[in-house]
């Protein structure tokens, strides 16, 4: 056999030797006894934890955690009101900006709506001020064409009479008519 399989099997052996189920022999209540032994350091480390009063601190952490998480469950849920809170300050803003916006949505619709019954008034008033020029310029033409027609009618008529009474009159008659027209221009001049 090789050393190590005989370290293998020596160890095996010395742990079947050990085993609990041979070292609790004998009465209970005695000092040979493993389970008596087992639950004399049972009882002895729950003495020790009782001493340093070790149940207690940790009833006391226990308590300050609970205490923690009851405060952060309060901070929570205040948050929580005021986060809803502040949910319906902000949707009675948004309805009031929203009611805002459709008044002032309906005022511009007005307003344009007046603006363009303003203009339509306007250009009609324009318009017919325009008309009336057109007509006042248009009576203007007529009646300086008419005027036109008469002075170029006078004209022409004031040469055919020169020519008619050129063509019938004679020398003296032609002085005679030139000493009327000065003496009738002296009366009026003085």
């Amino acid at each position: 056999m090789t050393k190590s399989m005989r370290l293998t099997l020596s160890t095996l052996l010395a742990g079947l030797a050990a085993s609990p189920a041979f070292a609790a022999t004998g009465p209970f209540f005695s000092l040979r006894n493993t389970d008596f032994i087992v639950l004399l350091a049972f009882l002895l480390f729950i003495g020790i934890l009782i001493y340093f009063k070790v149940p207690t601190l940790l009833i006391g952490m226990l308590d300050k955690r609970a205490d923690g998480i009851k405060t952060e469950l309060e901070e929570a849920r205040a948050l929580r009101e005021e986060a809803q809170t502040l949910l319906a300050s902000y949707e009675r803003k948004h309805k009031e900006v929203q009611d805002q916006a459709d008044r002032i949505v309906s005022s511009a619709k007005e307003d344009a709506r007046l603006a363009a019954e303003q203009a339509r008034a306007d250009m009609a008033k324009s318009l017919d001020r325009r008309m009336a020029a057109a007509k006042d310029q248009i009576s203007s033409a007529e009646a300086a064409a008419v005027k036109e027609v008469r002075d170029q009618a006078v004209t022409i008529a004031v040469a055919a009479a020169r020519d008619v009474i050129a063509k019938q009159m004679t020398a003296a008659q032609g002085n005679k008519l030139i000493d009327d027209g000065i003496a009738q221009v002296e009366a009026k001049l003085h």
